[in-house]
């Protein structure tokens, strides 16, 4: 296929075959029970007002916060960036894992910690987050290419 790649497998095959399987394509692909997936969100959030609270002490505890709670809710932090003034995350998520909901747990965990831990955080902002974030899923295979594939299936 142009653009990317299939790898036509029943799925009943697949989920017989997942360990060896898994073990071949090195960490794209994962698998639970019934399902095959690859699901990658690339976040980011700021701090209310885009204070740049995030510097020392502070990042480096948001970075331990942050694992901490992705290893709690079942995501995998792919890479973490954090800014004075953002954060930039790329995760990966299991399908059960709703965008919304996983921000709201690093949101809220984070916060919480954070203002009980650095006090000048309670003294300088209301909040620590705005209520807003960026989410844009990221794939390995194109949009366009999707198309293409659902497009031809009529013609096979």
């Amino acid at each position: 296929m142009k653009g990317g790649h299939y790898i036509h497998l029943t799925t009943q095959n697949y989920i017989y075959n997942c360990q060896l399987y898994n073990s071949m394509v090195s960490k794209r692909w994962k698998c639970s029970r019934t399902c095959v997936y690859n699901i990658g969100y690339h976040i980011i959030w700021c701090p209310k007002y885009r204070r740049s609270v995030l510097v020392g002490n502070v990042e480096k505890r948001l970075k331990e916060l942050l694992h901490e709670k992705a290893e709690e809710i079942d995501i995998t932090i792919e890479k973490l960036e954090i800014m004075p003034d953002h954060v930039h995350l790329f995760v990966k998520t299991p399908p059960t894992v709703a965008p919304h909901w996983m921000v709201q747990q690093l949101k809220g965990y984070s916060s919480r910690i954070l203002r009980q831990e650095f006090r000048e955080l309670k003294s300088r902002l209301p909040t620590l987050w705005t209520r807003s974030y960026y989410c844009e899923s990221v794939g390995h295979i194109s949009e366009e290419t999707i198309k293409k594939y659902i497009e031809d299936q009529k013609r096979r």
